[in-house]
């Protein structure tokens, strides 16, 4: 298998590192448990390490391949009746239009390039009305602070935003030995289902974006001090909330709470 790999040059300009541990593959297949009937989309295919295990168990896969020699390698391998193949950038693919063709709710994986990871991951999140669930590879660094909790060193404002949408599962540590080009960094694969009862609400998540950026750009600082422009030390005790605790030791319910106290003053996020 590796041999066959290594006759196509990886691109670094697109962050190509294809997976190729049989091993994994499986174990991820059987994690991602997928269903003849459902509507799959896969983001980044490559060479197809989990295209086509897949494609033995459903009746279609859609895929979106930004580079256009993997794009033809795919269509040439598999009927278009089998695999519909988007040769685009995903950043653009329109993920709205696509669920309106298909009405019923979206599955998505991929093994995702560490350049965009997180970009995309923070542009799908507006869609998770319409998705069913999603299985990633992302670089762990990043997966951590996908799904650290409060009070913890990876905790973030990718953390607070990412779960505020949706419920994050740790699947699989992938060595980095298990790509070709060999990474530079361990990778994680994750499972990210929305919530069919949302845990947090706020009426503004542009808004909570930007406390929980204001608050973790200054994370040594106390929220005294981070957050010293939008409450006061005062407001922050009425709101029942510690102003000598730092960013990292706030819930994501209390920055909800901190939102919609903005939201009953008609804050509006400076321009």
């Amino acid at each position: 298998m590796k041999k066959k790999i290594h006759k196509f040059k990886p691109s670094k300009k697109l962050g190509q590192n294809f997976l190729i541990n049989k091993n994994i593959i499986d174990l991820i297949i059987r994690k991602i448990d997928p269903k003849l009937d459902e509507v799959f989309l896969e983001i980044g295919p490559g060479l197809g390490s989990l295209t086509f295990p897949i494609l033995d168990l459903i009746n279609k896969l859609y895929a979106i391949e930004i580079d256009n020699s993997l794009s033809k390698k795919l269509k040439e391998k598999v009927s278009s009746e089998k695999l519909t193949v988007f040769s685009e950038n995903v950043i653009r693919f329109d993920m709205q239009k696509f669920y309106e063709k298909k009405k019923v709710p979206i599955r998505i994986f991929g093994n995702l390039p560490y350049n965009i990871s997180v970009f995309l991951m923070l542009k799908l999140l507006k869609f998770h009305r319409i998705i069913k669930d999603m299985h990633f590879m992302f670089q762990k660094e990043v997966a951590n602070r996908i799904k650290a909790n409060p009070n913890t060193k990876n905790y973030g404002k990718l953390s607070v935003i990412v779960q505020y949408f949706f419920k994050v599962t740790s699947l699989i540590d992938v060595p980095k030995e298990c790509f070709f080009p060999i990474p530079k960094v361990n990778s994680s694969f994750i499972r990210l289902e929305p919530h069919f009862f949302p845990p947090y609400y706020v009426s503004n998540i542009k808004l909570l974006s930007y406390i929980t950026n204001m608050a973790f750009s200054k994370k040594r600082k106390m929220l005294r001090n981070s957050l010293s422009e939008l409450f006061s030390e005062k407001k922050l005790r009425n709101l029942g909330i510690n102003p000598l605790l730092r960013a990292e030791n706030i819930s994501i319910s209390e920055y909800c709470c901190l939102t919609e106290d903005l939201v009953k003053k008609n804050f509006l996020i400076p321009k």
